[in-house]
């Protein structure tokens, strides 16, 4: 029989000298319990405490991750973990690892990642506090069900299981706090097969490390970032299809409908709604190009479109006939002006609509420059 370990239990440490000992020994007491061949892996993150040495002590093979970070922890000792199967926690004590085994049972039905919830569990008095139960978890959880297509219910869990296959497509590269948002990410955007199990969360000893609207802020920020269709793209398009609305059916006059007048007033509202729908859409175009190039998202539908049908030569020549046609518009106007001697016109709506085509083709153009920069990162 072979001894090479089935399950790698990965636990990043910092200064955790009073219970990283403990874990060390509750997942050792599951592998023989179950009969699992595995190893506890603390990858050590600067301690000065003398963690190192307790966690060593209790059977653990200690490594040391340099940089510091939550993600850099996990990173590294992730690396350098010798099994298939891998189990991710704390080493704080708040997750019992007695319960590894369940975990590695629900991987071998098949699945790809399993998340160990919290809040499908039961949590023991003290153990969260109410802000992180009630609001922070469920919203977070709630915004990247949201926004990443998932049905989990506690997204942050710190106990996780997954297979080494799995992990390798993830490609994972943050080393703070985002380390655990990124990882479901990346999941969901892979369409790993995720299961969640029920387990018991137990109150810290001693002072917890984060820092509640810190912390909470940087996830959020986090999947904000991550989903440019959501955040940009479409409340773009849809800005820019509101704004457009108004410029086109005034252009001619006001209008009544429903009982309701409708005059120039509507068509400044609709130029800047027009402006700022595209400029958003704009962003989120080379957002989601610059989040390619640099790896941290995976090419889809939206970049092969966009790399073979807005190449930098469409899109300036877009930019460059919105901007003449403005520009022509706005020239027309001013030949108007100059035959009444520069006396007072009423030209406010093809005004409107000339600033608003001028505009936007300037827009395009530069934004097709920069895009077409991405380009060239995500080609190379």
């Amino acid at each position: 029989m072979s001894d090479a370990p089935e399950v790698s239990v990965v636990l990043p440490c910092l200064n955790e000298v009073k219970t990283v000992g403990r874990c060390v020994e509750k997942a050792m007491r599951a592998f023989e319990a179950s009969g699992l061949r595995g190893e506890v892996v603390v990858s050590d993150n600067g301690s000065t405490d003398g963690s190192q040495d307790i966690a060593a002590k209790a059977g653990a093979r200690v490594v040391h991750a340099a940089r510091r970070g939550y993600g850099s922890a996990y990173l590294h000792g992730i690396a350098e973990a010798r099994a298939p199967i891998i189990v991710m926690a704390d080493s704080d004590d708040t997750y019992d690892l007695g319960e590894t085994p369940r975990l590695v049972a629900k991987l071998r039905e098949g699945y790809d990642m399993v998340l160990a919830s919290r809040l499908r569990g039961n949590i023991m008095p003290g153990a969260m506090p109410w802000l992180h139960r009630y609001v922070g978890n469920p919203i977070l959880t709630g915004v990247l069900n949201l926004l990443f297509g998932l049905r989990v219910s506690d997204a942050h869990t710190g106990m996780r299981a997954f297979t080494r296959e799995a992990y390798d497509r993830l490609s994972l590269r943050t080393t703070g706090m985002e380390f655990a948002s990124e990882m479901i990410v990346a999941a969901a955007q892979a369409r790993l097969r995720i299961a969640e199990t029920p387990i018991t969360y137990y109150p810290r000893e001693g002072e917890s490390k984060l820092d509640t609207w810190r912390d909470g802020w940087r996830h959020l920020r986090y999947l904000l970032l991550r989903s440019p269709t959501a955040l940009f793209i479409a409340p773009g398009a849809v800005m820019m299809s509101l704004g457009w609305l108004p410029l086109i059916a005034l252009e001619r006059g006001p209008l009544t409908l429903g009982g309701f007048f409708f005059d120039f007033h509507y068509m400044i509202v609709g130029s800047a709604l027009a402006l700022l729908g595209l400029q958003t859409l704009l962003l989120g175009l080379q957002g989601k190009g610059y989040l390619v190039a640099r790896g941290l998202d995976r090419r889809d539908a939206l970049i092969d479109w966009l790399q073979t049908h807005v190449t930098l030569e469409r899109g300036l020549l877009l930019g460059l006939i919105l901007l003449a046609i403005g520009f022509g518009v706005g020239l027309n106007i001013f030949l108007v002006w100059a035959q009444h001697n520069f006396a007072n016109i009423n030209e406010l709506r093809r005004g409107l609509l000339a600033l608003t085509l001028s505009v936007s083709g300037t827009q395009i153009m530069f934004s097709s420059l920069f895009l077409s920069l991405l380009d060239i990162q995500v080609r190379e």
